[in-house]
């Protein structure tokens, strides 16, 4: 199999690799017990829609902000020892998570806990998905972009099982004493990876024989976005599928609706496992028609987004929680498909003194959209109650058509303009 033939011919992208399945396993451990404990701080208060969705905008809304920062970071420091320092202050800070699980006093607690971690997470994502070109050759980015959705997926839905039985069985706190060992772990494994002086990808469109010099600030790197649409494009499929999040209704259905276990726990960890199978799966399915061309990634999106928005529909009419882990599951096939080719476009056509800061832009697209749309959903949760909840999956529905249809212009567009310059090119060439 593919993967597995990347995984034992290319040892530094097995280490990354296994850094980032390590760090994951945790994350999904301490996000199903923190969601649950801060449902049950607050239950019968009248704002438990807005206390979940702060929750997911203190994860969101700190790396967004940071992403200026972040993006010049990964561009102008050494991005092994970045990943490394991100994963040591992201142990500390995991335990002082320890301390919130004792009263609903300690609510505040939790959100400063969290916003710190997403804090220096920032740095990480970016730095990890630079790095890869470096580690790898083209013909292996979609492999290896892949993977990495897939494993992100499948410690989403490892993860919400064994969390759940870990916090049943062994507590929260057991939970989050995992999670902060998996970020040291984590950090041993970056240690050990060799990054090449020059990156094994050819820089994006290799046709490009001039390399565009970086002044590597900030403006420098918004300048290049607004100077390639191409690249803009790609950055715009994360956040247009996040205009509509799952993660505030997943919790409410979960801990509300179809509940089972203390808590909901247990229904929680079906729903998460059920959008990790979903995220696993779509990909791999998708990659069948793929010839690793962006033409063909870009007409994939499409695909993506329509899975979106079927999901959506069928959620709505879920009549069960079963029905429901399908209704997840779709939705998240989508999801997964769009994050991987996006990505694989960018690392495709930015060369490498940019990544950094574009793959920032990526994510601070990504964060604010879905910032947004999560204290939306919050609000609409609150305002309208149980009675309401199944009509804001269905303007959520409504809602996941408008990206797809943009898409589909987007694509027209750039197909038209990439044609018109290449005949400008024949021609020039011609008459030259």
């Amino acid at each position: 199999m593919d993967y597995i033939r990347l995984l034992t011919s290319n040892r530094d992208f097995a280490k990354l690799w296994g850094a980032q399945l390590v760090s994951l396993l945790g994350d999904w451990f301490s996000t199903i017990v923190i969601s649950a404990l801060i449902v049950s701080y607050t239950e019968g208060t009248g704002y438990q829609g807005i206390a979940v969705s702060g929750f997911l905008i203190a994860r969101m809304l700190p790396p967004l902000m940071m992403r200026p920062l972040a993006g010049v970071l990964a561009d102008r420091f050494d991005r092994k020892r970045l990943l490394i320092a991100s994963d040591l202050l992201r142990a500390l800070v995991v335990l002082g998570l320890l301390f919130t699980t004792q009263s609903p006093d300690y609510l505040p607690l939790i959100y400063i806990f969290i916003i710190i971690q997403f804090l220096v997470s920032s740095v990480f994502e970016p730095a990890r998905n630079a790095i890869m070109p470096s580690i790898l050759y083209r013909h292996q980015l979609i492999i290896g972009n892949t993977l990495s959705s897939v494993t992100w997926s499948a410690m989403l839905a490892i993860g919400a099982i064994t969390g759940g039985l870990v916090a049943e069985l062994f507590g929260i706190q057991a939970a989050l004493l995992i999670d902060s060992m998996t970020f040291l772990l984590s950090a041993i494994l970056v240690a050990m990876i060799a990054i090449p002086q020059s990156p094994r990808s050819e820089i994006g469109q290799a046709e490009r024989e001039v390399k565009e010099k970086s002044e590597r600030t900030f403006l420098d790197g918004i300048r290049y976005f607004l100077s390639h649409p191409e690249t803009a494009a790609a950055i715009f499929v994360k956040a247009g599928q996040s205009i509509t999040s799952s993660d505030s209704l997943l919790i409410i259905y979960g801990t509300q609706v179809f509940v089972l276990g203390e808590q909901g726990i247990t229904s929680m960890a079906i729903l998460w496992a059920a959008f990790g199978f979903g995220a696993i799966i779509g990909p791999l399915i998708t990659n069948r028609f793929s010839d690793d061309s962006v033409h063909v990634l870009r007409r994939l999106i499409v695909v993506g987004f329509a899975f979106i928005a079927l999901g959506w529909l069928v959620w709505g009419l879920s009549p069960s929680l079963e029905v429901l882990a399908l209704a997840v599951m779709v939705r998240a096939m989508g999801g997964s498909v769009n994050w991987t080719y996006s990505s694989v476009i960018i690392q495709q056509q930015v060369q490498d003194e940019y990544l950094g800061r574009m793959f920032s832009l990526d994510f601070a697209g990504f964060e604010l959209v879905q910032s947004i749309s999560i204290l939306v959903v919050g609000l609409a949760i609150d305002a309208f109650g149980d009675n309401g909840i199944q009509s804001i999956v269905f303007a959520s529905a409504l809602a996941a058509v408008v990206p797809l249809l943009l898409w589909l212009r987007v694509i027209h567009w750039l197909e038209k303009r990439e044609t018109r310059m290449g005949w400008s090119a024949t021609e020039f060439v011609a008459g030259g």
